[in-house]
């Protein structure tokens, strides 16, 4: 041991120094490499020595593979978590209003209103293939008195198909039926706030509701619906009856030139059979009423239609430009611990700069030197990596335990982004590690030991 040393600094004019017979590969061809379980000794002996700073080093890998995971599952959230709270308004549905021509079609000026009524409606359930169910509605605020309180709540007049495809789920009772429809049956189905206010901790199912003075009976009881999108309020507001009976009982009133007639409705809601084809399926609605109404069915003025497939998919675009914003944030998160990484393992090699010229000096080979510092870098960026993967996740999954406020979507682990972090991890451990490595292995022993 101490010879070595003393020939490592032996003047190069000496015989020994002309052979460079220290430094070169040949004179330690068969020196025998350090076992890995010695190298994990020492770089965790190192680590040990400086607490602080690996445990700061190893925050920045942990934080930012559970930001990829994090951030990338909240998105994927929000895009499912929206799509429910749009499935609460209706499934697949279209939403059309008469609207005021502004263009002119056969003879006929422009600035005409358009109003519907329930012959539209049947002509789009008769005529339209594309169109799965269709149901007028009408719309009529008026006072409601039950034995227990008192209301002035909104009546909803529509057809049966209206309460699958506008996913109106029960509490209690039945829903109205097809028989109720074809009799024009006074029956009535309760949004949840309408039976609480009308029937306050009481039984509802069987009593009667006098609308405006006609008796209806209560056949049903919603459920609560948490519903974030409406075009004419919260169904938990509403009362719901057949549209046959509303119409009968309580028809709109007579405004001499206003175009109120008899089967006038506020709007009629349908359903497509295939989501792909909704814009097909919109236009064929707009060439059947047109052909009756006598306007041009590319006139976007003579109907206003409200098709929620379109927002929707315009509303998960934006969230999946959103989810990729994250991703990327939390990628640049991921390389900047990287280069903390990489930044301390340059530091270390300074730090123990008279250590690698001892380690040369006693026989070490540039492959040992090299080793040992990316085996240290390495370690660091793998139990990072372990440690980030199973707090992200872990994040994620108890996200989706705990009830959270209906603006907190639940994360959705996505393996894209446990891949981009393993990727990304694996990049930074090869680059973080390797350059310092070489560094320290490419430092000449005499060089080394005279570092001050």
């Amino acid at each position: 041991m101490k010879p070595a040393a003393i020939l490592a600094f032996q003047p190069p004019d000496s015989r020994l120094g002309t052979r460079d017979s220290i430094a070169t590969e040949d004179s330690l061809a068969d020196h025998a490499p350090i076992p890995l379980s010695e190298i994990f000794r020492e770089a965790v002996a190192t680590f040990r020595a400086h607490k602080m700073r690996t445990f700061l080093t190893m925050f920045g890998i942990v934080w930012g593979i559970s930001s990829v995971i994090l951030l990338v599952g909240l998105g994927r959230g929000f895009v499912v978590d929206q799509k429910k709270h749009m499935e609460t308004l209706g499934k697949d549905l279209v939403i059309v209003w008469g609207g005021r021509t502004s263009a002119q079609v056969g003879g006929i000026a422009a600035g005409r209103e358009i109003r519907l009524n329930v012959e539209d409606a049947e002509l789009i359930r008769d005529e339209c293939y594309l169109i799965k169910n269709v149901s007028p509605e009408l719309r009529r605020t008026i006072p409601e008195v039950s034995q227990f309180n008192s209301a002035s709540r909104g009546v909803v007049g529509m057809w049966p198909s209206y309460q699958e495809f506008r996913s109106l789920k029960l509490s209690e009772g039945r829903l109205i039926t097809d028989e109720d429809e074809q009799e024009g049956r006074r029956v009535l189905v309760l949004g949840s706030k309408a039976y609480r206010q009308l029937f306050p901790g009481q039984p509802a199912i069987g009593a009667t509701v006098l609308v405006q003075d006609m008796p209806y009976t209560v056949v049903g009881v919603l459920e609560e619906k948490k519903q974030n999108s409406n075009y004419s309020g919260p169904d938990n507001d509403y009362l719901f009856a057949p549209y046959s009976a509303v119409s009968r009982d309580f028809p709109p009133p007579d405004k001499p030139g206003a175009g109120i007639t008899r089967g006038y409705l506020d709007d009629i809601v349908f359903q497509v059979i295939d989501p792909e084809d909704h814009e097909a399926a919109v236009m064929q609605v707009r060439r059947t009423i047109a052909r009756v109404r006598h306007f041009d069915p590319l006139d976007k003025d003579a109907l206003f239609i409200w098709d929620t497939m379109d927002g929707a998919k315009q509303l998960a675009k934006i969230f999946e430009v959103v989810t990729i914003f994250f991703g990327c944030v939390a990628i640049v998160t991921l390389c900047l611990g990287g280069i903390g990484v990489m930044n301390i393992m340059l530091v270390s090699v300074t730090e123990r700069t008279r250590e690698i010229g001892t380690r040369k000096a006693m026989g070490a080979t540039k492959r040992d030197i090299l080793r040992q510092f990316f085996a240290e870098s390495a370690m660091l960026t793998i139990v990072s990596g372990i440690l980030g993967l199973s707090f992200g996740l872990g994040i994620c999954i108890a996200m989706t335990t705990v009830p959270l406020p209906d603006f907190v979507p639940h994360p959705i682990i996505s393996p894209i982004s446990i891949v981009a972090s393993i990727l990304t991890l694996s990049l930074i451990t090869v680059t973080a590690g390797m350059y310092p490595a070489r560094r320290a292995a490419e430092m000449t022993p005499v060089e080394s030991l005279r570092y001050e």
